[in-house]
């Protein structure tokens, strides 16, 4: 059996929920509406849905222009405990996914396994670049068209999750990405690029970039209130285009807490332990290799801040010299 075949197997009702994380990027909304496609060519309806919000006028976009249909928890009608979750592009049990009413009985997903067993049916791949390429595969291993939309929401999820091929990439995307290019419209692949700044956007960059502190090749930076969650990963990601900067870590104040995003170009230095081990006992932190996030939860004020983000500087920095050292 095929995996696609395999987790068809544990479906029993004739319609399913396709829930991403909770605040849905390119890659998670791309996997979601692929693997909705797939299922419909198998005869299975279903809904995709999140509990947070979207946040990034790119997103926002791609939407609009592949018209895709999805909802946020209080917009879904009638789910009870007996419906079917799907989960993509995240696990159970990560601080970046709701629980719903209903069951979540399958996962799909590229990040590292946070151990969960309880699903019927996992597919989870932590060497895969973006969760859009699994579920890509599916595709390609059953032999089920994929329409042009279907393939253009495809690669623009790849596109996004490896920086353009440039982070992460396996011998999976690298094929899907082949596979898919000749079927999908990248006019509008490119337009949805070229339209990823918003002018709030400007001042989160401001400010990340007025206070950035680069010790031993490490950035630190503040993006300022309340900035949007891929918002903070664009920055970090654009902070390692810097000069000698290897590792970028990335926060923001929300109102439950501290938001990291972190990059790593060290290739003894995983990004996900790092920021595991820095986080440990003041929140969570995991991820890829080369890029990863945290969550740290704080209400304090501003001093409490300022002592609180110095602590995590001085984590990181140990870290980072235990890891070098290994």
């Amino acid at each position: 059996m095929t995996r696609f075949e395999q987790l068809l197997s544990h479906i029993s009702k004739n319609h399913v929920f396709i829930q991403t994380h909770n605040f849905p990027d390119p890659d998670a909304i791309a996997s979601a509406y692929g693997l909705q496609k797939l299922l419909e060519a198998k005869h299975i309806s279903s809904t995709i849905c999140y509990n947070g919000r979207i946040d990034r006028l790119s997103t926002l976009h791609m939407i609009e222009k592949l018209g895709i249909t999805l909802y946020q928890m209080e917009e879904i009608p009638h789910m009870t405990e007996e419906d079917e979750i799907i989960l993509v592009d995240s696990q159970k049990g990560n601080i970046n996914v709701e629980d719903m009413v209903g069951n979540i009985i399958i996962c799909i997903d590229h990040h590292p396994s946070n151990h969960v067993s309880d699903y019927k049916y996992a597919d989870i791949r932590k060497e895969i670049g973006a969760c859009a390429s699994i579920v890509g595969e599916y595709f390609v291993e059953n032999n089920i068209p994929v329409d042009k939309k279907t393939a253009t929401a495809l690669i623009y999820g790849i596109k996004i999750d490896t920086a353009n091929l440039s982070r992460g990439v396996s011998q999976v995307d690298l094929d899907l990405f082949y596979y898919l290019y000749t079927k999908c419209d990248m006019d509008i692949v490119q337009g949805l690029e070229h339209s990823v700044l918003q002018i709030d956007d400007l001042h989160a960059y401001a400010n990340a970039i007025n206070n950035i502190d680069i010790v031993e090749g490490i950035s630190f930076a503040d993006t300022g209130m309340d900035c949007p969650e891929a918002l903070i990963a664009n920055i970090s990601d654009f902070m390692m285009s810097i000069a000698n900067v290897y590792l970028s870590v990335v926060y923001a104040r929300k109102t439950e807490g501290l938001k990291l995003s972190v990059r790593s170009k060290y290739s003894t230095c995983d990004a996900g332990e790092l920021c595991k081990l820095a986080l440990e006992g003041l929140g969570n932190g995991g991820g890829h290799a080369h890029m990863a996030g945290g969550y740290v939860p704080f209400s304090g004020d501003d001093e409490e801040e300022k002592k609180l983000t110095d602590l995590i500087k001085e984590r990181f920095l140990t870290c980072v010299k235990t890891c070098k050292k290994e």
